[in-house]
Order: C-alpha cells, then structure tokens, then sequence
C-alpha cells in the first residue's frame, strides 16, 4: 500500500520508510525541499545505512534525500551525531569501508553539546586499521582523537608506514591543526577523492591563510621537484609512474591549491622544474615517471589556474614522449583556460618573451639570416636574408640548426596559446564585471607587445568622471584622457543603447576589424515574462532533441562540467554545471536521454536553473535575482549547445524516426537571440556581396534567387526551403574551413555555411553535384 505525504509529516514518514520493512511511500521529489536541516540531520543517518542490496523502495528513498542534502548544510542534534557514529561502525563491519567524513561533518554541525562517541570510534577506528582501509587520512585523524590519544597515536603510526615522506610530513601538520580544521580539511579531501567537487575558493581560504599548512606544501612540492631531479641524476631508480605513492599525489594536489590560490610568487620557477622533471623519463622511454602527478596538477590548475601554470603545462605537453597524453592535457587544458578566463585578477598577467614594444622579435641566424617574429593578431614567423623576406626557412639554417628552428616554432605557438588564453580571459570577466585601473590598463594591456593586438580591437568602457562611462576601440580612435586611477572595463551591448550598439557594428563592417571574441554583436539574454512566472528555472532551450556526443563535447569546450549519459545506473540524466562570477554563482542545464539512432544517443534539453554560493554551500536562487550579465552569458552558452547539435541543423535528418516532427517544428522555428545576430550581420554585409541583387532578408530567412528556383535559407538550422512548394533541399556541406573571401566580424560556422549555400545557390544553373540537381528536377 502507498502512502500519501502529508507535508507536516514528512520527515517522520520518510524516516519510516527507512527502517520499517513494508512500510512504503511514493517518493516525493517536489516536497524534499521543504525538509529542515535539522530534519535532512535525523534521516542521513539512516539513508546512509540502506544497504545497497535493500528492496528498490528504501533504496530510492535513501538515493532521494542524500541528494537533497548535497548542497544543503544538514544539521544534527546529539543523538543524530551518536547515530551516524553507531550506522559507521556497522557498515565497516559489514562492508571494511565508509565514509568517515560524514561523522565528521555530523560532529561539526551538532545544534547541541557533543555526544560522547569515543566507544563507536575506538570500534570504528580498530576495524578500519585491521581492514588496512587507511585512504581518508584526514578524516581518520580527525575522529580518531575523538577516543583518545593512544588511538590517535596508533593511527598516526600506521598512517605514516608506506605513503612516503611527503605525507609523514603532512600527518604532522594535520595532527596539530585544530579540530574545526581538521574537519575541514577531511571534507576537501573528500570533494578532492570523490566528487570533485567545481572551483570553491572559501572553502579552501583558510588553508591558505594557515602559516603552517602553507609552509607545508611549500615544503611538499619543492620535495616533489627534488626528488623528480634525484631520479633524472640517477639517484632513485626509475620506474614509470611510481615516482610517487598514490597518497603522496593525492597530497600533493591539495598543497598545489592552496598556493595556486595564494599565488605564490615562487612557483612559476617550481613548476618550470617540476613539470619537466616528472612528464619526460631519464632515459629514452616513452613512459613518464609520474603521469597520475601530471594530471593531479592540472586538475589543481583547474581549480586555481595561473598563467605562468598553463604556460609551463603547454610546453611540456609538446616535449612529452608518451602518445596518449598530449590528447589527454588538450582536453583538461580547455578547462583550464575556461577555469583562467573566470580568475580576472592573475589571468591577465601575460610575459613578453623578449619582443620589442611594437610586438616584433628578431634572432640572428649567422651568416646575414634572420627570423622575425611579429605579433598582430596571432604570432608570424618569416625568415630573412640581409633584410631581404625569404619564403620559407632557409635550408642552411634547417639544416644547421635544426634547435633553433623548433624553439622559434614553438614560440609561435606559444605565443598564440597565450593570445588565446587572454581573450578568453577578458571575455570570462564579463561575469565578474571586471574593472581595471585605467593607468595599469594602458600600460599592461593596451600598450603590451603581445596582449596590444587583442585588446585593440576590443571597445573598452572607460570612466572618465563618476559615473560617465566613455565607450571606445582603440584601433580605430585615440584614447581618452582620463586619470591612471580611473576605471576601464571591457564595453557589453547589454549595458549599452540600441542605437550605440547599432553604431559600433557599422563601425567594424566599416573598417573590416574582426573580433578576438564576439562582442558589439554579442547577443544579450534578458529575462522573459514566462521566466519570471516560473520564478527559479527557465524553459527557454528545453524540449529540444540533440546530438548528445556533440553537446557533451561542447560542455567541455565551454568549460561546462558533466557527466555522461548512457545505459547504467544514473545515466538516464544529468545537469551540466558551470560556475560564474568568480564562482559566487552556479548555472545548471538539465537534460536526460532520449532516444538511440544507432551509434548516435540523442537527448532531451530540460530546465536551467542558478543558485548562488552561501557560507560554502549552494543555494537555489530565483532568476530575478541572477545578476543580468551572469544570466545573460549563461544563457548564451546553453543557446551555443542546442544551436549546434539540435538535430533540427541536421541536413540528412529529414526521414529518420519519430523525431521528425520535431525537425520540422524546430528547423523552421523562430529566431534565436544567436540566429538573429546572424541577421543583423548579414543586413549590413549583403550589400557588399556579389550576389547582393539576388538575395534579401525576411524575419527568419535569407532569401536567395537562383536561375532555377528561389531558396529560403533559416538563419538557425541553415535549413533551405524552395519555392513555390516549400519543398525541402538537402545540402550536405563539405567539411572544411571557409575560404575568407567575405569579411565576417565574428568566427560563426553557422553563418559561413549561410553564406556558403547562398553563393551555391545564387548560380545553381552551374551546380553539377547530382544529389542537388535530382532535388532540383534536374539531371546531371
């Protein structure tokens, strides 16, 4: 028999549903909310101890409201905290693991005086020694002091047996830190071990605001580098990726955010030694002496990201001998940029490799040749004989210096790497609303041989009197006069008029001045009525069918987070999460599985909804609360995942399955805020074109006359309609870049394919392919 809830006794039905056998309940999702902490305090207890083998009820019900608990702070009375403790030592026994952190966390937000559970843990603690189960180190200490200090000191002396000296030295630290801290330092671990957990820079602040803990793992990684030197001096023997004990890189990590987040000035040179020393192997093998600390490391970066980090992570991602890393850092290094673009205050730090103030780099070559390396927009390399171009690298110097020509190519690259990265790095403090000092501005940004080529050709607002902000691009006008203490920050349409906004794209259709990033035709998102109405989520991009292997792809590239979909327990949906605003807030876009299409998985967009970052934890806020910009730039990003790879944009999609309604609902819908930025480009660019007297625009399509048929191309999907019968026309584009030949403000491969199939179309007398002229009516 189900049970009805009744909202006034939910915790004790719910509590019911836990421990007595037969009693069951329909679990309700929509009411978990309304839980109290201290009520979330007196069921985690028992949600916990379901064993996983428990009758399906019980066990949704204990899956439920562990998960309304995640990013709440429960609370416990005494007996709640006595009870955790009791449920700990039985799964031990029974399964020779737990997770000591919640007895912890238990301990630390008890609402009364601290029971006293020094029995349970004496129990709990001999168990997990005797079961060898020793990984929660931090969490292991914590409690242990909890049943004295022979059991803290029996843990202590198995704890620094066989993880290496670097964790002997962190047992110390941790030993004396006090009990909150230890505390703390049990639930980072935790977050570090299993749920790696986002960017959460308050919850790592007081270690790095603990003299000795940051003693330590300053301590720690120069003992890391140390001993990757011993092993290249032939002092260690060599074997491929032992260098470090498990525990030591999980420690290591940790110690690497805590300084990455003080940004310590030593470490630049610390990771110039470490990097190297523990990504190539002393002899000529292809094996690394510690690949899992290399991928610690940059998950530390993307915690805390430094450009001198990511610099010194791209340089040993192109000296690496192993085949499958460089492909594993490309991927993390995309969150890492991500994770940069969002840290404005170091990210915008940018060396200048010894190029001159106009961005130029010359290296003598003997015997009157030169290289040249010049910086604009991206890095160019030429070679030179007595000052004369040459048109490629000149055969002597290929051939005598051979070290010369690779460090100089790799130079470009990195140059270009770092260009990347700053421009991601502006356009991530839209978020922030990040604001410079103008005299620091002029000097490190606009006036920087390397960073001058990005920032110029981006519209700055500078406060030239309180309040008045002055809009202006440096490339194409002079700077203001303003004081060097005045703010500078980077121009958004949505804090601007129409009419501005209007202006400043002529302007750069005008002078042809491509964008390091899309920003005067940056769309804006603001909230609609049907948002406001349904309070904390939008539905605007819900109900929409995508490639799912595409989207997932995307995330990663947006420096999204997610987990996969697929056949398995769990992988029927997923909320892909990214922080903003220097991670004070949280955006989530659901979306589940929808159906198979042989090797593609096609899913299902659903809701997306923000929550902002309260005393450590997540809280769900309504959508007028959502700074507009925060708002705005999440909503763009989740526009991006549909636009791309919603099948609607699918060309061969037309006769497969039951989803072809929705292809024909959504590839022919109304415009998008990204599809009608394509409009507005294309209103001021179709006037220069060749094709300018057979094409026009109308609300959703650009309208195209050929010889044979007249074309209507939608501006979302790049689907075509003919007249007059408004039959479809399939074109399966080629899969390569556009040529270059028209000026676009913005890289947007949806609009070149626009334009692409409208030059296609405007001399369809002359198409020759046979699948286009059969749909035609015509033969080849």
């Amino acid at each position: 028999m189900l049970f009805h809830i009744q909202e006034t006794d939910l915790a004790g039905r719910l509590k019911r549903a836990l421990t007595e056998p037969g009693f069951e309940i329909e679990v309700p999702y929509a009411e978990l909310p309304r839980l109290s902490d201290e009520e979330l305090g007196t069921l985690l207890p028992e949600a916990y101890r379901v064993h996983p083998s428990a009758p399906e009820r019980p066990t949704r019900v204990a899956h439920a409201i562990e998960h309304a608990a995640r990013d709440r702070r429960p609370r416990y009375t005494p007996d709640a905290c006595r009870r955790m403790f009791e449920v700990l030592v039985e799964r031990s026994e029974e399964r020779g693991w737990v997770d000591l952190t919640r007895g912890v966390q238990a301990l630390e937000q008890c609402t009364g005086p601290l029971p006293d559970v020094s029995a349970p843990v004496r129990t709990l603690v001999e168990t997990l020694l005797a079961k060898n189960t020793m990984n929660q180190l931090h969490a292991l200490i914590a409690v242990a002091r909890l049943a004295g200090e022979d059991t803290l000191h029996a843990v202590v002396e198995r704890l620094s047996q066989g993880m290496g000296p670097i964790v002997a030295d962190e047992i110390a630290v941790v030993v004396a830190l006090a009990p909150a801290e230890q505390a703390r330092l049990s639930e980072l671990d935790r977050q570090h071990r299993l749920v790696q957990a986002p960017n959460a820079p308050d919850r790592w602040q007081p270690f790095a605001e603990n003299p000795a803990y940051i003693a330590f793992a300053r301590r720690a990684l120069e003992a890391a580098a140390d001993r990757a030197d011993a092993i290249h001096a032939g002092e260690i023997p060599y074997r491929a990726d032992k260098a470090f004990t498990d525990r030591e890189v999980s420690t290591l990590g940790q110690a690497a955010r805590v300084v990455l987040l003080r940004d310590e000035p030593w470490l630049p040179d610390l990771f110039d030694r470490l990097l190297p020393g523990i990504t190539l192997a002393p002899t000529s093998a292809r094996t690394l002496p510690s690949q899992a600390l290399l991928y610690e490391l940059v998950r530390a970066a993307q915690d805390f990201p430094t450009p001198e980090l990511v610099a010194s992570l791209r340089t040993v991602r192109n000296s690496v001998r192993h085949a499958g890393v460089p492909k594993q850092l490309d991927k993390m290094l995309r969150k890492v940029e991500a994770a940069l673009a969002e840290r404005t205050d170091v990210a915008l730090r940018l060396p200048a490799l010894g190029f001159d103030d106009d961005g130029v780099l010359r290296r003598e070559a003997g015997d009157g040749y030169a290289a040249v390396v010049t910086v604009t927009d991206t890095a160019t390399l030429t070679w030179h004989k007595d000052n004369r171009p040459l048109r490629g690298v000149p055969a002597p110097v290929r051939r005598e210096q051979p070290a010369l020509v690779k460090e100089l190519r790799d130079l470009v690259k990195r140059v270009d790497a770092q260009l990347l990265t700053l421009a991601r790095a502006l356009e991530g403090g839209y978020t922030v609303d990040a604001v410079h000092p103008y005299g620091w501005w002029r000097a490190a940004l606009a006036g920087h041989p390397l960073a001058r080529g990005v920032v110029r050709r981006l519209i700055w607002e500078v406060e030239v009197a309180p309040g008045a902000w002055r809009a202006v691009l440096p490339e194409a006008g002079e700077l203001p006069e303003a004081p060097d203490e005045a703010a500078v920050r980077l121009w958004h349409p949505l804090r601007s008029e129409p009419d501005a906004v209007r202006a400043w794209r002529d302007l750069l259709v005008e002078r042809q001045l491509r964008q390091p990033f899309k920003q005067a035709f940056r769309e804006i998102y603001l909230l609609t009525p049907a948002e406001e109405e349904t309070r904390v989520y939008s539905n605007r991009f819900a109900a929409h069918l995508v490639h799912y292997h595409r989207m997932f792809a995307l995330f990663r590239a947006r420096g999204w987070a997610s987990d996969r979909l697929g056949p398995w327990d769990g992988g029927d949906e997923d909320a892909a999460e990214r922080t903003l605003g220097a991670g004070q807030w949280r955006a989530r876009f659901h979306h589940g599985l929808a159906d198979w299409q042989g090797e593609d998985l096609l899913a299902a967009t659903d809701q997306v909804r923000f929550a902002r970052r309260v005393a450590g934890d997540w809280q769900e806020t309504p959508l007028t609360d959502v700074p507009p910009l925060v708002f705005s730039e999440a909503m763009r990003d989740v526009d991006l995942f549909v636009g791309v790879t919603s099948i609607a944009a699918d060309p061969q999609w037309t006769d497969r399955g039951p989803e072809r309604a929705y292809w024909e609902r959504a590839g022919f819908a109304e415009l998008t805020a990204s599809a009608e930025a394509r409009r507005d480009v294309l209103t001021r660019i179709l006037p220069r074109l060749k094709i300018a007297d057979r094409c026009s625009l109308d609300a959703r399509h650009l309208v195209v006359r050929g010889g044979l048929r007249t074309y209507r191309i939608h501006l979302g999907s790049a689907n075509i309609l003919m007249e007059p019968d408004n039959s479809y026309l399939c074109i399966v584009p080629a899969r390569r870049k556009g040529d270059g030949r028209v000026f676009l403000p913005f890289q947007d491969d949806r609009l070149s394919l626009i334009l692409s199939k409208a030059f296609l179309l405007a001399d369809d007398t002359k198409i020759t392919d046979p699948t286009i002229l059969a749909q035609l009516g015509r033969r080849a």
